[in-house]
C-alpha cells in the first residue's frame, strides 16, 4: 500500500500518526518454517539482512515495515543503510551486518493465519501489538489525533517526516490511497539517472552531478542535475557503477538545455532526490541526493513523479 502526499501536518481525531522512517520498505513473511523479505519492487532481499532471519511466530504471518539503520545521532540514515543494500557475497554481508546493524520497524500486518487486509487499521494494528517482537524487531509508535509534538521532534532531530493513517481504513495492496498520507519536511522525487557531468578538482575521479529524468513517451524527460548530498565513499562507488552503465547514445528526449559535455549511462539507477519545488520549465530547484532505491524503473514516470503528481 502506498501513500499520497500532503504538505503540512494536521490535527484530526479520525487519523493516527507515525514517524516516517528513512529506510527500505519490506514485507516480512513467516510461513512456519522460514522467513522471507520482499522489497517494494517484489524482489527477495532476505540474504542481505541475515539478522532478520531469526523472526519466529507460532503461526504464519506477513508484516509490513521498514528496514532501518541509525546514524551516530540515533537518526534513520538511508545513506548508511545503502552500505547493506547491494551486497551479495556471504562474507560481505556478514561483515556489513556487524558494521551497519539494522532494525525492522513493523507498522502493519497483512496476514495472520489468513488474509486480514480487509480488516480495519485498528484490528490489524491490535494484532501487530499483540506480537512479542524481540530485537531487532520493533513496532512503530502510534500518536493519536494530534501530531504537533511528533512534528516538532521531526524538525528538531532532522527526521524525514511523518505518516498519517485514517482510522478504519483497509490495506489496499498495490494501490496509492488517500487513506495513508506522507508528510515530509522536504519534497521528494524518484528519478532515473540518465547520465552525469564529469567532475573537477576533488571530484575529478568521480563526477560533478547526476543528470535526472522521468520516463515520458518512451524517453527520459530531463528534470535537472543533482550535485549535492554525496559522501566521499558514495562518490567513488557511484562512479564505478556509472562506468559499467556508460552508453554512447543519450536516453533523454530532445532538450536544448541538456549539457553538451554529458556522459550518458543506461537508465537503470533510481535516485531519491529532495528538492524545493519544480520550476515552470519542469526542472528541480535546490535538489539534494538522498540515495538510490529499488523501485521498478518502469514506474518512474512524469505522470507519477512530475509536478502535481500524487507522490
Amino acid at each position: 500500500m502506498l501513500a499520497a502526499r500532503r504538505s503540512e501536518p494536521f490535527v484530526d481525531p479520525d487519523w493516527i500518526f507515525e514517524l516516517k522512517w528513512d529506510g527500505v520498505r519490506a514485507l516480512l513473511g513467516w510461513d512456519g518454517a522460514t522467513v522471507a523479505l520482499h522489497s517494494r519492487a517484489g524482489n527477495n532481499i532476505s540474504a542481505r539482512y541475515p539478522e532478520l532471519s531469526g523472526f519466529r511466530a507460532d503461526r504464519p504471518l506477513v508484516l509490513d515495515g521498514e528496514i532501518v539503520a541509525l546514524d551516530d545521532r540515533g537518526r534513520p540514515s538511508f545513506e548508511r543503510l545503502q552500505q547493506r543494500m547491494n551486497l551479495s557475497g556471504v562474507r560481505e554481508v556478514a561483515a556489513a551486518a556487524i558494521a551497519v546493524p539494522i532494525s525492522y520497524v513493523a507498522f502493519d500486518m497483512l496476514f495472520d493465519s489468513g488474509d486480514i487486509t480487509d480488516e480495519s487499521w485498528e484490528v490489524r494494528r491490535a494484532r501487530l501489538d499483540a506480537l512479542d517482537l524481540p530485537p531487532p524487531f520493533v513496532p512503530s509508535t502510534v500518536v493519536q489525533s494530534d501530531p504537533t509534538a511528533l512534528w516538532a521532534l521531526v524538525e528538531e532531530r532532522g527526521f524525514e517526516g511523518i505518516m498519517a493513517k485514517r482510522r478504519g481504513s483497509r490495506y489496499r495492496t498495490g494501490a496509492r490511497s488517500a487513506d495513508w498520507l506522507k508528510i515530509t519536511r522536504f519534497r521528494q522525487v524518484r528519478a532515473m539517472v540518465g547520465g552525469y557531468l564529469p567532475g573537477d578538482g576533488a571530484r575529478s575521479l568521480a563526477f560533478g552531478s547526476l543528470l535526472l529524468g522521468l520516463w515520458d513517451a518512451g524517453s527520459l524527460r530531463w528534470i535537472g542535475a543533482v550535485g549535492s548530498g554525496f559522501g566521499e565513499t558514495a562518490l567513488r562507488a557511484i562512479r564505478e557503477t556509472l562506468d559499467v552503465l556508460e552508453v554512447a547514445d543519450s536516453p533523454f528526449g530532445i532538450d536544448p538545455d541538456l549539457p553538451g559535455n554529458a556522459v550518458w549511462v543506461e537508465p537503470r539507477l533510481v535516485a531519491l532526490v529532495q528538492y524545493k519545488e519544480y520550476t515552470d520549465a519542469g526542472r528541480l530547484r535546490g535538489p539534494s541526493f538522498g540515495g538510490f532505491t529499488d523501485d521498478d524503473p518502469t514506474l518512474i514516470t512524469w505522470e507519477r513523479e512530475g509536478p502535481g503528481s500524487p507522490g
